[in-house]
């Protein structure tokens, strides 16, 4: 056989494969087998279990694929996920009873309620930065909600991505949560093709975003897009350097920097310039020593893609700070930059990495036009401790969330939705909103039959004057 004929014939067998399981996940739920509290309860409480039991696995695979410590990948992934989790089961038999809304004069005595139904089959698609809590924290909701899931996980942090397959395969069936592995546009292209999916989640970069939003248009299938942005921190004069340093640092160089919520740029009174600059070389030897690349607390590239991306970057200002790489290692030195022009690359892409240009402002004008250069970005941080530059900022800076005097840690409390607006998203999710976001809200009336006036019904001649009453 050719070899182009035989790579068609295993496209067009794989494709056959995959519909045949995406239609079994749709008959298991028409079933009904998914929606009872029991059911999502028990499911859930599986999961946590075999998570646990697999903690082990999950950060030597955290550690092979990024680098990270036992300690960052606890806090960040599998302590995060856990919280979520755990939160869900204690309020999901509350989320699932129906709730009550009034009803208005002209359908009394009528009752009127919601109930949040589960949506069918959800695709979640996860990114390969926080590899297992950016999957399985969505999958809480998904399975909360009634549904059955396909997950597909990044390619690019295969490690984690074998242990999470494991996890899965051995606690649900293929037709209830059906695992799926493989590069990105060769997997999901044919599934969106042939099959419309009731929900798709995603996590990742705009650019991925824009195809997966357009190839879901096709079949009307909503979305929740979980993206990025360059997300700026803004240094009021009156703000505590140290402090706005130390949790800049934090935050920014956690995971080396691959974190959609890290700030990308700082802006700052140039008045203040080098004041920060020392308090920011001073947070990050202290967090990570002089030698970050022996520092167990540092990470490290994903892939040689992305770190030649990085390093590009160098060229685009002056390095006050940093500035070492290793590409063997995929190693680059948390680095602090100035003198960057807003024309460049640095400027007008999503960072994603251990570089923070340092940028000065003189006016709150001069920031925000710097700010709306790159418009809703999926955060905002802004270092004030007087109240009306803090409602200055948070007015005049549309973003996904924000934080004030702090960064990132705004999406560790489950009550706070997270997600964001513009180029940085669409929808949200984390606590009741993850279960919201995989439900469909229901409207629900309830009219008795003992009463049945005739003033609903035609002829309306000569009720014109009661209806206005009633409707108006």
């Amino acid at each position: 056989m050719p070899v182009l004929s035989l790579i068609k014939f295993k496209l067009l067998y794989y494709i056959y494969l995959m519909n045949t399981s995406l239609e079994a996940l749709r008959q298991y739920f028409q079933t009904g087998a998914t929606q009872s509290y029991a059911f999502r309860l028990l499911q859930l409480k599986r999961l946590k279990q075999l998570v646990l039991e697999n903690e082990q696995a999950l950060y030597q695979a955290l550690h092979t694929d990024l680098k990270k410590s036992k300690e960052e990948s606890w806090a960040t992934e599998i302590g995060f996920f856990l919280n979520e989790l755990n939160y869900t089961i204690e309020h999901l038999k509350g989320w699932m009873q129906p709730t009550s809304v009034p009803t208005n004069l002209l359908n009394q005595p009528s009752t009127c309620y919601t109930v949040q139904e589960p949506l069918g089959v959800v695709c979640i698609i996860g990114p390969w930065n926080y590899p297992f809590q950016l999957l399985f924290t969505p999958l809480v909701g998904a399975i909360a909600g009634g549904n059955c899931v396909v997950l597909k996980p990044s390619e690019f942090a295969p490690a984690t991505a074998a242990v999470m397959g494991k996890i899965i395969q051995d606690l649900f069936p293929a037709n209830y949560i059906l695992y799926v592995e493989g590069e990105g546009a060769q997997v999901l292209t044919p599934m969106f093709e042939q099959f419309r999916f009731d929900h798709i989640f995603y996590t990742g970069s705009t650019t991925v975003g824009r195809i997966i939003y357009q190839q879901a248009a096709a079949k009307l299938t909503p979305v929740t897009l979980e993206l990025g942005g360059k997300s700026p921190a803004v240094i009021a004069v009156d703000a505590n350097m140290r402090v706005a340093a130390r949790r800049i640092v934090n935050s920014k160089f956690s995971n080396c920097g691959q974190m959609c919520v890290a700030p990308d740029y700082v802006l700052v009174p140039t008045a203040f310039k080098q004041v920060l600059i020392d308090e920011l070389i001073k947070a990050i030897e202290q967090f990570y020593g002089t030698d970050t690349a022996s520092s167990d607390g540092y990470g490290k590239i994903i892939n040689e893609r992305q770190w030649q991306r990085l390093v590009g970057y160098f060229a685009d200002g002056k390095i006050v700070y940093g500035g070492k790489s290793d590409a063997s290692s995929l190693f680059i030195e948390p680095t602090l930059m100035t003198e960057v022009s807003m024309d460049s690359k640095i400027m007008q892409d999503e960072i994603f990495g251990p570089i923070l240009p340092i940028l000065t402002y003189d006016s709150n004008e001069a920031a925000l036009e710097i700010i709306q250069r790159n418009p809703n970005p999926l955060a905002f941080y802004v270092f004030t401790n007087d109240l009306a530059t803090e409602q200055y900022w948070l007015t005049n800076v549309p973003s996904g969330g924000a934080c004030v005097n702090n960064t990132s840690w705004h999406l560790t409390n489950h009550a706070l939705p997270f997600g964001g607006r513009g180029l940085s998203g669409m929808g949200g999710y984390h606590g009741k909103l993850s279960f919201t976001t995989f439900t469909h809200m229901k409207s629900v009336m309830k009219t008795p039959t003992w009463i049945d006036p005739d003033l609903k019904y035609p002829p309306y001649k000569g009720k014109g004057w009661l209806l206005k009453k009633l409707i108006g």
